[in-house]
């Protein structure tokens, strides 16, 4: 039925422009910060791509300390595709040598917040900054420095769990972690130097 189909207009719809946050208002907003447990979930945000819930489900199952990998859970996200992705030294280095040290209890997550807790510690950090910031804006800041450092487009929604739209990305690229995890150290992401 070509000619109805034909008849059909769909309207354009435009593009929503991002006010993806400054290196500077990132690593003003990451000082700001005070406890190692906030940081770090800080840094795993601005460096791996990570959905806020993602990032607050991690349980110690999906953190590879040795590749710095991360493989977030598969069954939490209905709507939401997910697949590998990885955090870089600056978080690996707060993890393991600040926040891991400092944790008592023996709890699976990685980052056991009390909701509350956790949106005082960002609500704290805006006050004294002035800078808005949200894990989906270092979600956000994450996608625009990877692009600025080289990597292609594919690879970022692969990072991101974005299921990829062209023919080339979806049929024709290599998703495997060893791959990914080259292309994420060539691109060397900094967020606080």
């Amino acid at each position: 039925m070509e000619h109805l189909v034909q008849s059909f207009r769909f309207p354009r719809i435009p593009i929503a422009i991002k006010n993806v946050p400054s290196k500077r208002e990132v690593q003003t907003f990451y000082y700001a910060l005070k406890a190692s447990k906030a940081r770090t979930l800080y840094l795993f945000y601005a460096t791996s791509g990570l959905r806020k819930n993602e990032a607050l489900s991690l349980t110690f199952n999906n953190v590879d300390l040795k590749r710095t990998m991360i493989t977030p859970s598969q069954k939490r996200w209905g709507t939401k595709n997910t697949w590998v992705t990885f955090f870089n030294e600056e978080a690996e280095e707060i993890l393991l040598k600040k926040y891991l040290p400092s944790r008592s209890d023996s709890n699976s997550k990685v980052f056991p917040f009390a909701k509350k807790t956790y949106q005082q510690l960002w609500i704290d950090a805006r006050e004294e900054t002035g800078i808005h910031i949200t894990p989906q804006k270092l979600r956000d800041f994450f996608c625009q420095q990877m692009g600025e450092l080289g990597v292609p487009d594919r690879y970022i929604d692969a990072f991101c769990g974005r299921v990829p739209k062209s023919v080339l990305a979806r049929h024709y690229t290599d998703y495997s972690p060893e791959r990914l995890k080259r292309i994420y150290d060539r691109a060397n992401l900094k967020v606080l130097s």
